[in-house]
């Protein structure tokens, strides 16, 4: 009996928890900060919306970047005494370059400073009297091809968001194509404007002419005066709104961003406005690159490194405000503002998060940064390959259609299994009602987009939750004709029963596996709702219902169910 009091906890604190999963779907929970508040998204083939195929123009900054390395080697060239007559970079676009000399006897000199300086990097093709073809790795060129990738699609999410859409899927379709799905986007021509204006990056000094309390008291009057506020505008919006309003209020030549606090999802949910110098004049055009290191005590850090005019502008701009505050700024968010502990000559600076936080969370907002550096500095140029817009009517109707074969599926489901297995065939029902709840209360709190494919999924977990119990009631109905007692039946049946339930989920299982891990888009979709099915099957139409039966006979001392 204590075990059934066990499971029987377990099962209402589930179902309760289930409920607190899935009622943003339904009621506005954002007042309480404790309760869950993600909710199910509907898909691009549900509620209509924007579907595009871009393509990077990589081949062009991988030409920027080999340019940018010849550069950086004629300064390391010039340091070292060595003469050379020019770089050739016609097969640029492939990361390739040639370095013209004179004699063999320099070409052997450039050949040993390309190893000692950049070995990891760059490869010797072939040295002679005219000079030193130089290559990237191809494993550097993928690394970079494919960090090009996800700095446009960091891009394009960032500048998305601006639109408040749920859940846009903008994934890599190919090493040089970017599928971006918009579900609900109406304003075509404006999303694809936004999507291929490049990142704005700055280096901007924090300032002191004002205290962070009085900048606040004068943002709060003037939202009240003026009624607007974050949530109701767009972010960029919104700073444009707080600086017009302001102008003549804050000191010249400054102007009002906001830093995002730490454990919060939105802008809006929780910022912290600080006032910039608007006089920097440093931008993402000075960066070259930026990258996750670690530094002497483990802790994440970005690394930055800027071109040779960066390198001076960053030298001189720290040099003469050492122990003020730099801002990082991209597209008017500001992402980090650390100190500046002293000049900082050679083009490379650190940005650091500090000690003793939590270590994921730490690499993750240093990676996100990075990103962010990454993205305003290094823009790819994208190109429209396919445009295809889905009309919501087109959505609400497969919607209905959809819903409307669930419902009957499910009612005829019922229906049988209370004419076959009446008393037990309700026990089902019941489970497979808390089965298809828990699917949604799942996919909810992940925040996931619910597609035609994954209604699917759905339809099919379903099916196999009905073939879990046909097979326990079919082995009950067994027991009973052997002429076993009701406590007796109920258990043998349970147990006959699991190992081909077991091997059915675990075949199901693996499937839904594979195509999760090699499927795009809709195909994971149905991959992630068929082991969410699973879960919920194993759960619902096994553990609940056999604690279901165990109260039944067990603590209402039921002494027949008919099957």
């Amino acid at each position: 009996m204590d075990s059934l009091r066990l499971r029987t906890w377990i099962t209402v604190a589930v179902i309760l928890l289930t409920a607190a999963f899935i009622a943003p779907n339904f009621v506005n929970t954002s007042n309480f900060g404790w309760w869950p508040s993600k909710k199910l998204n509907y898909g691009l083939d549900i509620q209509g919306g924007l579907h595009l195929v871009m393509g990077a123009d990589i081949e062009s900054v991988i030409k920027t970047m080999v340019i940018r390395q010849t550069r950086s080697m004629q300064t390391e060239f010039q340091k070292d005494g060595i003469t050379i007559k020019s770089f050739k970079t016609d097969k640029a676009n492939l990361g390739q370059f040639f370095i013209d000399t004179d004699t063999l006897e320099e070409a052997k000199k450039i050949e040993q400073q390309v190893i000692k300086n950049h070995g990891p990097v760059l490869q010797i093709l072939s040295v002679n009297a005219n000079g030193v073809d130089v290559k990237y790795f191809d494993s550097e060129l993928l690394a970079q091809k494919e960090t090009i990738v996800r700095q446009a699609i960091e891009t394009i999410r960032n500048r998305i968001d601006e639109f408040g859409v749920a859940e846009p899927s903008i994934t890599q379709q190919s090493t040089d194509r970017i599928l971006v799905q918009l579900p609900g986007m109406a304003d075509a021509e404006r999303a694809k404007e936004l999507i291929n204006t490049t990142a704005k990056l700055d280096f901007m000094l924090v300032s002191n002419k004002m205290g962070s309390d009085e900048l606040q008291r004068l943002i709060t009057e003037a939202e009240k005066a003026e009624n607007f506020s974050m949530a109701a505008l767009k972010y960029s919006e919104y700073v444009t709104k707080v600086n017009e309003v302001l102008k003549g209020k804050i000191p010249e030549d400054t102007i009002v961003y906001f830093e995002k606090l730490e454990n919060v999802k939105t802008m809006d949910a929780g910022s912290t406005p600080i006032l910039l110098e608007t006089t920097t004049d440093l931008t993402g055009d000075a960066l070259d690159t930026a990258s996750v290191t670690m530094d002497q005590y483990g802790n994440p850090e970005v690394s930055m490194r800027f071109n040779p005019v960066g390198s001076t502008k960053f030298a001189d701009l720290t040099g003469q405000n050492v122990g003020r505050r730099m801002a990082v700024v991209l597209d008017k968010v500001i992402k980090t503002a650390p100190n500046i502990n002293g000049k900082i000559p050679g083009g490379n600076a650190v940005i650091t998060l500090g000690r003793g936080g939590d270590a994921q969370k730490m690499m993750d907002e240093a990676k996100l940064i990075a990103t962010s550096l990454r993205a305003g500095a290094l823009p790819v140029a994208l190109e429209q390959l396919e445009e295809r817009r889905v009309g919501p009517s087109l959505g609400k109707d497969a919607l209905e259609k959809a819903r409307l074969g669930a419902i009957v599926g499910s009612v005829l489901i019922i229906l049988f299994m209370l004419v076959w297995y009446k008393g037990m065939g309700a026990i089902t029902a019941i489970t497979l009602l808390l089965n298809v709840i828990f699917i949604f209360a799942i996919l909810g709190s992940l925040g996931a987009t619910l597609t035609l494919p994954g209604i699917a999924g759905i339809a099919l977990t379903v099916g196999f939750a009905v073939d879990a119990n046909v097979l326990i009631n079919e082995r009950i109905k067994e027991e009973f004709a052997k002429g076993s007692g009701i406590k007796i039946a109920i258990q043998e049946g349970y147990d006959k029963a699991m190992s081909a339930i077991i091997d059915a989920n675990i075949m199901t299982g693996s499937t839904a596996v594979v195509l999760l891990y090699f499927g795009t888009g809709p195909v994971r979709g149905f991959a992630v709702t068929l082991l969410a099915g699973i879960l919920t099957t194993m759960f619902a139409n096994v553990f609940i219902s056999k604690v279901l039966v165990d109260n039944l006979v067990h603590k209402f001392n039921v002494q027949k169910i008919s099957v």
